[in-house]
């Protein structure tokens, strides 16, 4: 059995795919019995889609692949903590437990801002293990808003010092 971080390493990847196409870089495996079922990569800019987020793409990528929409079994790995929109269809699916990176105090449901993956009401909660390759998922998210934030002063530098 491999363990929570051999998988997390594989939605690091998946990150840093998303990276190099300058979508945020969040990365999501899919597991069950073991078994890498899906992957994805934030595609939200590239498709101008809001449900585009890894998470998503990852659980669709899975259903088609298992032919179930219930993913009982299965172990999602994301580099940052799902916001709300992810962490309601990680619990309508069925996921059975969520591991993730880097928390995310901005839009984090589960257990950040909120605990959605876990809420009583719910006919469905999901274990979830937080801060695994806790460092290497933030400096991937740390690292491109830098990136961002660096090209946005100099295209600003470059259009004031051109007037």
């Amino acid at each position: 059995m491999k363990s929570d971080e051999y998988y997390m390493k594989l939605a690091i990847e998946e990150a840093k795919k998303a990276a190099v196409i300058d979508e945020v870089p969040i990365g999501a495996v899919l597991v069950m019995n073991n078994e890498v079922i899906a992957t994805a990569h934030n595609l939200r800019e590239t498709q101008q889609r809001a449900i585009a987020h890894a998470e998503l793409l990852v659980i669709d990528e899975a259903c088609k692949r298992t032919g179930f929409w219930r993913l009982e079994d299965a172990t999602l790995y994301v580099t940052l903590e799902p916001c709300a929109m992810c962490s309601g269809a990680i619990v309508l699916s069925r996921v059975n437990k969520v591991v993730y990176g880097a928390s995310d105090p901005k839009g984090g449901c589960a257990g950040t801002l909120m605990n959605l993956l876990q809420e009583q009401r719910f006919n469905h909660q999901a274990e979830i293990v937080s801060g695994v390759c806790e460092e290497e998922c933030g400096q991937l998210l740390s690292s491109f808003f830098k990136g961002i934030r660096k090209k946005k002063r100099e295209q600003k530098k470059n259009t004031t010092g051109m007037a």
